[in-house]
């Protein structure tokens, strides 16, 4: 049997023999290496090549920023970011490194006798298992995007041209879906009116950090929803911790605690579930990127109702699992990379009135 080979890269010794300790004791892993700067890590994978790579964020003469950065040019690796830090302004930074391929972030498990310990041990083990079955391309150092003009969509799969009458999209993503939802939000035009409500599998206490990278990158208005709230237009909310996310017929945000869809609360089935029952045709629903098959019937289901419906492309996707389901289930009315979902959106907003432009401007 093929084990895991993980690298981790941590500045602080204790906290290196934690992380090795931790990971050696699941069979399907071993530890191949432990490097205590990015500089290091550079040099062993001059002669070693790990199936994952742990990286601390803060480490002297090389942050894990720009040893990521460096990786992904030079020898790509799935690489998790360990976070050792609640501070949102901290986390952020933590998704900066997402800008340079890093695919995961999951908090550092505090020491033993600690009451969160062992979750947090088994949430490291589960995603450096996790992300060792994902692709990773090589990232160019001075990487281009496609301009918004030039991203046409294509029609992948029969279905009617967008409403006339759209109030509101909504957006289900995994891993590697912060990245995408970065490259999204960035290119919606200018005076974009529309509200957008998210579901982002995400480590618990990574969220604020989230969204406070994704408000300064991209220069849109976000905010983990919250009961009740109205959604106002060109905003972005994004489900919180804990609680699955849902809409009403008035445009409010609900939140529930109802168990688990697909292992996971929140959940992008919820989401899309409630957004076909309030809104109907007069939706979009777009499934990024993730593992599972969470989303992938229920935006079927709002196709169904009559919505525009958008798959990620699996050329662009990190892992082709719940998108890929959705198109499987002929869920999908396009199927696109980030740039032209971004474009689409656009061309969304440029072909309605939207009743939400009455009551305020965009973000």
């Amino acid at each position: 049997m093929h084990r895991i080979r993980v690298l981790i890269v941590e500045d602080s010794l204790v906290e290196r023999e934690l992380l090795a300790r931790l990971l050696s004791a699941d069979p399907e892993i071993e530890v191949l290496g432990t490097v205590g700067s990015g500089i290091a890590a550079l040099t062993f994978l001059e002669g070693q090549k790990p199936d994952v790579i742990t990286m601390d964020i803060t480490m002297p003469h090389m942050d894990g920023y720009e040893a990521a950065r460096r990786i992904m040019e030079t020898s790509p690796v799935p690489i998790v970011m360990v976070s050792g830090s609640w501070n949102p302004d901290e986390v952020a930074a933590t998704f900066r490194a997402l800008e340079a391929g890093v695919v995961a972030g999951v908090e550092k498990p505090p020491g033993l006798g600690h009451l969160d310990h062992e979750e947090a041990a088994r949430r490291l083990v589960r995603t450096v298992k996790s992300m060792a079955e994902v692709k990773v391309v090589r990232r160019w150092a001075r990487h281009r995007r496609l301009p918004i003009t030039s991203a046409i969509p294509p029609r992948e799969t029969t279905g009617s041209p967008a409403p006339a009458d759209v109030r509101l999209i909504a957006i289900g993503s995994s891993t590697g879906g912060p990245a995408v939802l970065h490259t999204v939000l960035s290119q919606l035009q200018k005076g974009f009116s529309l509200p957008l409500v998210i579901t982002q599998h995400i480590t618990p206490g990574f969220l604020e950090g989230l969204v406070k990278w994704l408000e300064q990158t991209t220069g849109r208005a976000l905010h983990i929803g919250a009961a009740r709230a109205p959604l106002l237009p060109g905003h972005v909310y994004l489900a919180p911790d804990g609680f699955h996310m849902g809409v009403e017929r008035n445009g409010a945000i609900t939140l529930s605690k109802e168990a688990p869809e697909h292992g996971t609360r929140p959940s992008v089935s919820y989401l899309f579930r409630s957004v076909a029952g309030a809104f109907g045709k007069n939706a979009v629903g777009v499934l990024l990127t993730g593992m599972g098959r969470d989303g992938a019937e229920e935006l079927k289901l709002m196709k169904d109702r009559g919505a525009m419906t958008i798959a990620q492309d699996e050329g662009s996707s990190v892992v082709y699992g719940m998108p890929g389901e959705a198109v499987k289930l002929g869920g999908a009315t396009y199927v696109l990379p980030p740039e032209k979902i971004a474009a689409t959106l656009n061309s969304v907003e440029d072909s309605l009135r939207s009743p939400w432009r009455a009551s305020g401007s965009a973000a």
